[in-house]
């Protein structure tokens, strides 16, 4: 009867009844990185069989986004967010917001000191050494870095790995080799020009991710100093990155175990009276995965 009527039940209402809608608000800085995608993704399917369903949404790096993001799924009434916040957040009180709500919150990748959540997270002091020695490794003395400067610890982490790296093996720290400014093709392709334009030109650059790689060797290009000549190397193991030409080396930063750990832990937190009740900090390792930007051993 209730096919023939083309009965569909009202969620709303179930979810007044029950307390439980079943809907997790997922918010990204952006979809079209392949790593939040990914992430995503593997949040879907860890939770899909517990019939759970989520909500994405975008903040564009901006805060004021992230602030109505956070306000939009609490109003419909989401059981947990997991989010990796904006390059412009540094006060995080409309995520405490869902801490007093009670209900779970999970940071991913990008996480704030400030809140006492459980969090997924990768150890980027080790990718920014990693990242770092690799170059060393493979020759380069003076290796610079471009990155963006703010409140979230996972680049400021990057930046210590990355001076830690030099200091243990026995190379300067030179202040006109760290670039601070936004993180996109357009900050690499100007950082890359910066550095370049200098006195004491690098020999090897590290970069804050992939698409701010892809803007060092876009301009490495135009000034015929074409990776691996000029070594480069950025984070997140992009899609894009092994068909770039030269292909870029990378730090892979595991985007499928992130998703798959964030809802094996929003399932655990659900089972508790309070969500908090035992809060877990997770962090993977990271893995250089070597291509033609920084070895000039590789087949071009």
């Amino acid at each position: 009867m209730a096919k023939k009527l083309n009965y569909s039940p009202n969620k709303l209402a179930s979810a007044l009844k029950s307390g439980k809608t079943h809907i997790i608000g997922v918010i990204v800085p952006s979809v079209q990185a392949h790593f939040f995608a990914s992430i995503i993704h593997c949040i879907e399917d860890g939770l899909k069989d517990s019939g759970y369903r989520v909500i994405i949404y975008q903040s564009n790096e901006s805060v004021e986004n992230e602030i109505n993001g956070v306000k939009t799924l609490l109003e419909a009434q989401v059981d947990g967010i997991m989010a990796s916040m904006s390059l412009e957040t540094q006060d995080v009180s409309h995520f405490a917001e869902i801490v007093k709500q009670n209900k779970p919150l999970i940071l991913f990748d990008r996480v704030h000191e400030d809140l006492i959540v459980p969090t997924v997270t990768l150890d980027d002091f080790k990718a920014g050494y990693m990242a770092t020695q690799h170059l060393i490794d493979r020759g380069y003395k003076k290796i610079a870095f471009i990155t963006t400067v703010h409140q979230i610890k996972i680049f400021n982490d990057r930046i210590k790995g990355y001076k830690a790296c030099l200091t243990e093996n026995n190379l300067p720290i030179l202040d006109d080799h760290i670039i601070f400014g936004g993180l996109s093709i357009k900050d690499g392709r100007f950082g890359a020009g910066r550095l370049m334009r200098s006195e004491n030109k690098p020999d090897a650059i590290v970069a804050g991710d992939d698409f701010t790689a892809l803007g060092v060797i876009k301009k490495l290009k135009e000034i015929d100093e074409t990776p691996p000549e000029i070594g480069v190397i950025g984070f997140a193991n992009e899609a894009f990155s092994a068909y770039i030409t030269p292909n870029l080396s990378t730090i892979d930063q595991h985007a499928p175990q992130i998703g798959k750990e964030c809802a094996e832990m929003f399932l655990k937190m659900i089972q508790q009276e309070n969500p908090y009740q035992n809060i877990e900090h997770i962090v993977l390792d990271p893995t250089v995965v070597e291509r033609q930007s920084t070895s000039k051993t590789l087949p071009g």
